[in-house]
């Protein structure tokens, strides 16, 4: 049995580089004369967990502008965002930040 010498050219590639971590899509709520504040800020509470007091500016940011981006994430994390908040038929859209 002939015994392997060990290889003596070995190049490890070492970067500096670091990755940066992209939510490539959002989801937009759209304003609309059919629901109160208080159900839009329970529903954006439930749907991307957030404060009380962040609910509120996003839903008054809704009511002023018309629309809003409530969330920034993958694919499959807007749409489930987007399935909670039409649970109770609001209005939104899942685009991707690069259109």
């Amino acid at each position: 049995m002939k015994l392997q010498e060990k290889p003596t050219n070995i190049y490890e590639s070492q970067s500096d580089e670091t990755t940066s971590i992209e939510f490539p899509f959002l989801v937009i709520l759209y304003n609309d004369d059919y629901h109160s504040f208080d159900e839009v800020i329970s529903q954006l509470i439930k749907a991307i967990k957030c404060s009380f007091e962040k609910a509120r500016s996003l839903t008054f940011e809704v009511h002023v502008k018309g629309k809003a981006i409530v969330f920034h994430g993958s694919l499959n994390d807007c749409l489930k965002v987007s399935s909670i908040l039409e649970e109770i038929e609001l209005h939104t859209q899942v685009v991707s930040e690069s259109q």
